[in-house]
């Protein structure tokens, strides 16, 4: 053998090596994305078991599981305000069948100064299951109205605040986009969840909490707890006679949108990001997934892939801005 022609062959068989270690990715094109899924699917939550995002995932992932004779499978992987989770999902294989359910991928990445990962370049946004509105709610008889919590908030000896489920959570950005609309202060109490923040507000002994329907409705309706206005665009079914943010005097831009949904890799291919996109919009609109919304206030949120894709990057944009108008330390 002479030493050309054994160079040759080394060439050949790098080249070869090369492009039997493509093959996995090279063959998740048309005919992969026309037969998916083959197999279960993984939904990463990266929170615990219980969350608001956690309990949609399940809900939506049941649905499919039955529309798709697949089983797709929720994995809580909390950690990190979960960023552990959302960097797991962006290295995992670009094929539809690891995905991330999430509602704070944008906060996550406005109170991050590193993360694992690119938000905007290593995750593709497939859809949003809907929008959960926060109520803002306080101690029963110490503010009739919103109205009155902001005229307290602006006297000079004002002293507010409020609790949230934890830094970075949606009761923390929801109050602080609040206040940062009101013009006032108020300081911020987290705890480890939403129970917690909310006994302290039965208790009398924080002023008030930006929480979900879910958690809320319960003691509102056994009267303790009041609430001052819905942070959403329109008043809710389960409280039509509690006013919207809007309503009470403030500004759209008090509005604070919490919602959950689907995303994938980034280099996952578009015919499969079109077809989970699809299943999961008629999974949503199935009526026993509308029930179970409509228990939890989930309010529909139709988007295309494309403007799911723009609502997420101004969400992004809106995050980032939040807290530096709210001076919330970066973690």
């Amino acid at each position: 053998m002479t030493a050309g022609s054994g160079g040759g062959n080394r060439a050949r068989n790098a080249a070869l090596m090369l492009a039997c270690l493509a093959i996995p990715f090279s063959t998740i094109g048309p005919a992969a994305a026309q037969d998916w899924p083959t197999r279960n699917v993984t939904v990463v939550v990266p929170l615990g078991a219980g969350s608001a995002s956690d309990i949609m995932a399940r809900v939506v992932s049941d649905q499919l599981s039955r529309q798709l004779n697949r089983t797709f499978v929720v994995e809580n992987r909390p950690g990190a305000g979960g960023t552990t989770g959302a960097a797991a999902v962006a290295r995992s294989a670009p094929d539809g069948y690891t995905v991330l359910a999430f509602g704070a991928l944008a906060t996550a990445h406005a109170m991050h100064s590193k993360l694992p990962y690119d938000t905007l370049n290593d995750f593709t946004p497939v859809v949003a299951f809907g929008i959960q509105p926060l109520l803002i709610v306080g101690t029963p008889g110490k503010y009739k109205t919103l109205g009155d919590l902001i005229a307290a908030g602006k006297t000079k000896s004002a002293s507010l605040n409020y609790s949230s489920a934890g830094v970075g959570s949606a009761s923390h950005f929801g109050g602080e986009r609040m206040l940062v609309s009101a013009g006032i202060k108020a300081q911020h109490v987290p705890f480890k969840g939403a129970a917690e923040a909310i006994t302290e507000v039965v208790a009398g002994r924080i002023d008030f909490s930006p929480q979900l329907l879910t958690t809320t409705l319960p003691l509102i309706n056994d009267g303790k707890l009041a609430p001052l206005a819905v942070s959403a665009g329109k008043r809710v079914s389960a409280l039509p006679n509690v006013p919207t943010i809007v309503e009470a005097g403030l500004k759209p831009d008090a509005i604070y949108p919490f919602y959950s949904g689907f995303f994938v890799p980034a280099k996952t291919p578009r015919a499969i990001v079109d077809q989970l996109h699809a299943e999961a919009v008629k999974a949503i609109q199935a009526p026993e997934v509308q029930a179970r919304f409509a228990k939890l206030g989930v309010e529909p949120l139709p988007m295309t892939v494309d403007q799911f894709a723009k609502f997420f990057r101004e969400d992004v944009a809106a995050a980032t801005a939040l807290v530096k108008a709210a001076n919330i330390p970066q973690q």
